[in-house]
């Protein structure tokens, strides 16, 4: 299954990969420390790319809103945990399991990401 996905002002083609991996597009179309918005199997995903080979997706939804916003919110860190916050109210959530760390109820749905041959790669 192919289709074609916009990310911010980028195009793509996604295809499935066996095992719910749909490739997005080149870590090279990512910026560093910038988030980007991506439609992947129906699912609005926020990726984001923190080093030349490390990449976070999580839902693009902020859990605390509802609004699809996390893609436009503040990457950061708590001492070796990367983090994004919500840019709306400013919940912080660990971008690797979606812990939020205000408000122990609330939590971000997070997705495996991987590098195959110079794409990136998410499992939805």
């Amino acid at each position: 299954m192919t289709a074609t996905l916009e990310l911010g002002a980028l195009a793509a083609d996604t295809s499935e990969i066996a095992g719910g991996w749909h490739r997005v597009c080149a870590v090279a179309e990512l910026e560093l420390a910038w988030g980007e918005a991506a439609l992947i199997a129906g699912r609005q995903v926020a990726l984001f790319r923190t080093g030349p080979s490390e990449v976070f997706a999580v839902a693009h939804e902020d859990p605390a809103t509802g609004a699809h916003v996390m893609a436009r919110g503040i990457l950061g860190s708590r001492g070796t945990r990367p983090t994004i916050a919500s840019p709306l109210h400013k919940e912080v959530y660990d971008l690797e399991t979606g812990e939020c760390f205000g408000t122990a109820a609330v939590r971000l749905e997070t997705f495996r990401t991987r590098i195959s041959d110079g794409f990136i790669e998410v499992e939805v």
